[in-house]
């Protein structure tokens, strides 16, 4: 797997390119003048964590014959300043889902994408405590 970056101003506004031509915007969003154009690589990061459990967790259910008929993520990063950085030191994510599927096969298949399947949790998991909650057809599980 590989990614190219190019510098697009004179700025901090990055193109991240993956093989397949797929483009995201980084900028800088603590920067002090001018327009926020892209995602902070913090918060890419995040969307990482949630777009990897996702393609998991609608995947398990699909083999499971589950009707889901919504999905929803809200994935949230606490941060502590260590240093000169502010790494993650725990990301939560709250999984909605809307559908005819059984609370124990919910539970199971985020419970499977957090704990085993996600790479993207696994890589984070030694260092960032990571948790999740699953609310299906609205209530917490």
């Amino acid at each position: 797997m590989k990614i190219y970056l190019d510098r697009i101003d004179d700025d901090f506004l990055f193109e991240v390119k993956n093989e397949n031509g797929h483009k995201v915007l980084i900028d800088n969003k603590s920067k002090a003048e001018g327009e926020v154009k892209g995602a902070s690589p913090m918060e890419i990061l995040l969307m990482g964590v949630a777009g990897c459990s996702g393609i998991d967790i609608v995947s398990i259910l699909k083999k499971q014959r589950q009707e889901i008929t919504s999905y929803h993520v809200e994935t949230e990063g606490q941060r502590e300043k260590i240093e000169d950085a502010t790494p993650f030191t725990g990301i939560h994510t709250k999984v909605f889902l809307e559908g005819n599927i059984t609370e124990e096969k919910a539970k199971r298949a985020a419970q499977l994408s957090f704990d085993k399947y996600c790479s993207v949790s696994k890589s984070l998991d030694k260092n960032i405590s990571i948790t999740f909650d699953v609310i299906l057809n609205g209530k917490q599980l």
